[in-house]
């Protein structure tokens, strides 16, 4: 399939997705928005991707909605079901990324605002340079969080950090980022790619339906009591152990004192 907002780079079971509107620091017009939907869907149904960089062309990651462009054009009268549906495009977009099923890696290389601050959040683990930048910005345009901001932010930094930078909307910088949890890595500007693919090189290698019943498992205990999360990890081990073919791999890798080669089988 074939974009033109976005580029898609798959390589070595890794999939590369790069918002490509750097004249707009790759602000999401309706057309980019579609097109994230759409590369969402295609990669979580396909099983020679194991892990998702998500990065920004250009100075910017993703500096949120576009609000300079001419008012989208829709048909006068447009279907019952989509006049009901209660998802926006912002929540379409948090779900197609949360639920992607694959371990999904947010390379930020410069500012992440708004629905582009979401998109970051909604990513399982953030890499950013020394040029990464976070601002919530919604308050300044008379709206509350949207794109699983609210949802996201206060499990990933605290609820006090997270009202502060939604109520102030004051930029949050690499530094600031990485001691508060916004960042897992900071590293060099020039290495950033070269660092968010090592880490998904390093999830690749791993057993893949390992890989995603993990991220779900984990997912899934911010709603759940002890007992019930307790109940899901079994269940979770559970689906990990029919993949057969790489539970037998890893057994004979060690006694071959050799690396596994895991399938997902």
């Amino acid at each position: 399939m074939a974009f033109e907002h976005l580029t898609l780079d798959i390589a070595d079971d890794i999939a590369t997705v790069t918002l490509n509107r750097p004249e707009k620091l790759n602000a999401l017009n309706r057309p980019l928005q579609q097109e994230l939907l759409e590369v969402c869907h295609q990669l979580k149904h396909d099983d020679g991707v194991r892990a998702v960089i998500f990065t920004g062309a250009g100075r910017g990651f993703c500096s949120g909605a576009d609000l300079s462009g001419p008012l989208p054009e829709g048909p006068d009268r447009l279907p019952w079901q989509q006049l009901t549906d209660e998802d926006s495009w912002v929540g379409r977009q948090a779900r197609a990324v949360y639920t992607i099923d694959k371990p999904t890696i947010a390379a930020v290389n410069g500012i992440a605002a708004g629905a582009g601050f979401s998109l970051a959040l909604a990513c399982d683990i953030r890499i950013g340079s020394e040029q990464a930048r976070f601002k919530t910005v919604f308050i300044e345009r008379n709206l509350s969080p949207d794109s699983g901001m609210s949802y996201l932010l206060p499990r990933i930094v605290g609820q006090g950090n997270a009202l502060d930078l939604i109520l102030t909307s004051r930029t949050v910088d690499a530094d600031e980022a990485l001691r508060i949890g916004l960042l897992q890595r900071l590293v060099p500007h020039e290495r950033l790619l070269h660092e968010a693919r090592a880490v998904a090189q390093q999830i690749a290698a791993l057993p893949p339906i390992a890989a995603i019943m993990s991220r779900r498992v984990v997912q899934r205990a911010w709603e759940n009591d002890f007992d019930a999360q307790l109940r899901e990890e079994i269940h979770a081990i559970a689906i990990c152990r029919r993949a057969v073919n790489d539970a037998r791999e890893q057994r004979q890798a060690f006694l071959e004192k050799r690396p596994p080669r895991f399938t997902g089988s």
